[in-house]
């Protein structure tokens, strides 16, 4: 390294860059990738006050491993999905009745919070530094909890939308961000071993 230059953060050596690779594929793994964030719709963790279930974690990883540009459009093609009736959002709700309701804020957060992680995931926030990676998902979770509060805000008042839509979720989203960072650097891990 040259005296005075910065260390630099290399990407995931096994970010599949989707980008990259024909159309088939991507169209492929926005399929999976829709299939994956529906799925972790229906997971929940029972907590208290309310329980939480596993969509900031699903859409910080499909960020995270799609990279910014193919996880938006992963994060919106599940949306689309919602809107149109499918099944697809917690709990297995659906309908574009959810995009002006109470949760709007949230759903349009995800393309966003989605976008954020892959971008920091495209410069080393990424399993090979399970810490950058960590802070990379807590923030992608702030910013679905942020742009969906203040969403909430606007129907329910500032002080009842931190009570009701920020303050329940701020240990699921320790929590998720942590099993996050942890999967990114299993799949680090795992991919590493192949090649010795």
């Amino acid at each position: 390294m040259l005296d005075g230059a910065a260390p630099t953060l290399k990407p995931l050596i096994w970010q599949p860059n989707l980008h990259s690779r024909p159309l088939t594929w991507q169209f492929g793994a926005v399929v999976l990738g829709t299939l994956f964030l529906a799925l972790s719709s229906y997971l929940e963790v029972p907590m208290v006050p309310v329980p939480v279930n596993m969509q900031t974690f699903a859409v910080s990883l499909v960020g995270a491993l799609y990279g910014w540009r193919l996880g938006v459009i992963t994060i919106a093609a599940w949306l689309a999905q919602a809107a149109i009736g499918m099944p697809v959002l917690s709990g297995g709700a659906a309908g574009a009745h959810h995009f002006v309701g109470p949760t709007a804020g949230y759903l349009f957060a995800f393309p966003i919070a989605g976008a954020l992680m892959g971008w920091l995931a495209q410069r080393g926030w990424n399993g090979d530094r399970v810490g950058l990676a960590f802070v990379g998902m807590l923030l992608s979770n702030g910013v679905c909890l942020g742009l969906g509060a203040a969403w909430l805000a606007v129907i329910i008042g500032p002080q009842q939308a931190i009570v009701h839509g920020v303050t329940p979720f701020l240990v699921g989203a320790v929590l998720k961000s942590a099993l996050g960072a942890v999967t990114l650097r299993l799949l680090v891990r795992g991919k590493m071993q192949q090649f010795e």
